[in-house]
């Protein structure tokens, strides 16, 4: 199946809620269990959060979309702690549609969103080996590491990686 990746919007959100909460589990509950995941995805993706990200000024909503189904999302914003840094917040493929190509063609239309930017910063959880490798594929390098990923007090330590993005 092709996939176009494009802006989200409002009629995105519940698409958007259900891939989020399949791939969260499909990659989170062998490492974190069904139940603490369920806990994240209730609390990170709730509608009202979703609606928040793909509105918030000085950040980029993507969709891949097949006119049928949403394969894969990607959202990141400009990083207010660091001048001259987008934070990668998410970037998420549905697990029937991995492997194709999908979060590959996200990231690179989301890297072109922040024309301002010098880094491209994310972070990975510690056992997400997977994501970690794909990152590094796109041209990450680890610069830290941190004990709360997602959230404040989560318990979830996590690797920050940046790339440098290309300047005009």
């Amino acid at each position: 199946m092709v996939y176009f990746v494009r802006t989200a919007g409002e009629e995105d959100v519940e698409k958007i809620r259900a891939l989020l909460a399949e791939t969260f589990h499909a990659t989170y509950d062998p490492f974190y269990g069904a139940d603490k995941v369920a806990r994240m995805v209730s609390g990170w993706h709730s509608a009202n959060a979703i609606r928040a990200r793909i509105q918030k000024k000085d950040g980029e909503f993507l969709v891949a979309d097949s006119g049928r189904d949403i394969g894969g999302i990607g959202y990141a914003a400009k990083y207010p702690k660091m001048e001259k840094t987008a934070m990668l917040h998410q970037l998420y493929v549905k697990p029937s549609c991995q492997n194709e190509g999908i979060g590959r063609d996200i990231f690179a239309e989301i890297e072109t969103c922040f024309p301002d930017a010098e880094i491209m910063r994310v972070e990975v959880a510690l056992q997400n080996t997977r994501a970690l490798s794909f990152y590094e594929r796109l041209g990450f390098a680890e610069v830290d590491r941190m004990e709360e990923w997602g959230a404040p007090n989560s318990g979830l330590p996590a690797f920050i990686l940046e790339k440098r993005l290309a300047t005009v």
